[in-house]
């Protein structure tokens, strides 16, 4: 009740209001972007490509997942299939690269003026990338026999050739710097982060997909029968408010560490005594940056694995196609582990490279601030080192159990990828931490205006990035 007088009392606020409407156009406008097809390509030559390449396990789930986080932009080759990819890479480059390149951590510091010089920098990265993957979604759309000697005879594109590629690219960079810009303006005049807010809703536009699925699956449609017992169906429900219900447990989790500053002397003679406060922690404090990482580093390896590979050959080639084709299977045990494996090891990488606990040590000491129990400096950093290395190891199994629930879903009960996908992994991650993210945002404009918030007793918390 309270959540949905929440929304009610929104629609009540002028400002709000407007906000609200102006995100909801631009958001449309983006998927109207995503829905545009790519002159010269036959669709549905290529929507029977995609189906092939699916059926043949390796090169699958990548598909798959490019489907899920285009918003379907991938099965007709939408000019908008790059969608805000482009961009939210760019700037996982600059933040990893200012952790190690001296420069770009200098204008991280600079303030104001560094930051629009790295989003400018940003900027320019962007369209570079987009250039590079329009370039190579044209090749493959031109040659779909570098797919796999199946596809060689396959026309995709009536006229290939200088000019397609070209209009392709300029086709997509075009598309994919319009839909950043889209962001920019729901960042600006809208409500919540535009990038996340694209993101969220390209997933969330394969739901109905997913329902029809369900509905397919347990009931019947279309002259098809249920493939599987209705009894499944109440589990399956509970099932996935248990994991929703951990997923904003995980998301919104924090470890708070006491802070004590000391007395101190102001302007005009007055002082202020000890004061206590609290860093919080966030326990996935990664986000989704492992998942996003670990995918691709399975899935294009192992597609390489199966296309440079003989199935049919008994020897070192035989064995590749194996391991390739075991690698790219959801349901194996050695995807599984691999894919737990490197979402471990990123989720500590990402840690390391992005949680610096010197210069928080640093600022604390500066502020005249101090953990309780501990020697400011050296100390200090070295507590938070070891805290954050502990709260990363529970963060990051709360994450890798997320993570291999679709998985696991579509190994144990043949869920199909578009159903199994909204149990966990980056899909329910973005939809989860981007909606807390804007409620957030409207719960404070309500509360500044003495309405009720979503919630009727506490408040909501959000998630930084992606």
């Amino acid at each position: 009740m309270a959540m949905m007088k929440g929304f009610s009392n929104a629609f009540r606020i002028p400002e709000l209001r407007k906000k609200i409407l102006i995100t909801l156009g631009l958001v449309f406008v983006c998927r109207l972007v995503s829905q545009i097809p790519t002159p010269g390509v036959d669709w549905q030559a290529l929507q029977r490509i995609i189906a092939d390449f699916k059926s043949q396990g390796a090169g699958g789930g990548m598909l798959d997942w490019f489907e899920v986080f285009t918003g379907g932009a991938l099965g007709q080759c939408a000019i908008g299939f790059l969608s805000i990819w482009p961009y939210i890479s760019a700037q996982i480059v600059i933040q990893l690269l200012g952790s190690v390149i001296p420069a770009l951590e200098k204008l991280k510091k600079e303030g104001e003026s560094g930051r629009q010089q790295l989003a400018q920098i940003t900027r320019y990265l962007t369209i570079v990338l987009c250039v590079v993957q329009s370039w190579g979604i044209a090749t493959v759309l031109s040659h779909p026999a570098m797919l796999g000697p199946a596809f060689a005879g396959t026309e995709i594109v009536a006229n290939p050739g200088i000019g397609f590629h070209l209009m392709t690219v300029i086709g997509m960079t075009t598309a994919s710097l319009f839909v950043m810009w889209l962001a920019d303006q729901i960042t600006t005049f809208g409500i919540g982060n535009g990038a996340s807010l694209i993101i969220m809703i390209n997933i969330t536009s394969r739901l109905p997909q997913a329902l029809i699925g369900a509905w397919e699956r347990y009931f019947g449609l279309a002259g098809v029968k249920a493939s599987a017992p209705i009894a499944e169906l109440p589990i399956l429900i509970l099932f996935f408010l248990i994991v929703v219900m951990g997923t904003v447990m995980l998301t919104q989790g924090v470890r708070k560490v006491a802070i004590h500053s000391t007395r101190r002397s102001v302007g005009g003679g007055n002082t202020y005594g000890m004061q206590q406060t609290f860093m919080p922690l966030r326990v996935n404090y990664t986000g989704v940056m492992p998942i996003i990482f670990a995918q691709p580093l399975i899935q294009i390896p192992a597609a390489i694995l199966v296309k440079m590979t003989d199935a049919t050959s008994g020897g070192l080639s035989g064995r590749l196609n194996s391991f390739g084709q075991a690698l790219a299977d959801p349901g194996s045990a050695l995807h599984v582990v691999i894919y737990a494996a490197l979402i471990m090891f990123f989720a500590f990488f990402w840690v390391a490279t992005q949680f610096n606990a010197i210069d928080i040590s640093d600022n604390l000491k500066k502020d005249g601030s101090y953990v309780p129990g501990i020697r400011p400096g050296r100390a200090t950093a070295e507590y938070l080192d070891d805290l954050m290395t502990k709260i990363t190891l529970i963060g990051g199994t709360g994450l890798l159990i997320v993570a291999l629930i679709p998985m696991l879903l579509m190994g144990w009960m043949r869920l199909p990828w578009v159903i199994a996908s909204f149990f966990g992994g980056t899909s329910l991650l973005i939809i989860v931490g981007v909606a807390l993210d804007t409620l957030r945002i409207m719960e404070s404009h309500l509360l500044v205006r003495k309405y009720e918030g979503f919630l009727s007793h506490g408040s909501l918390r959000g998630r930084s990035g992606v």
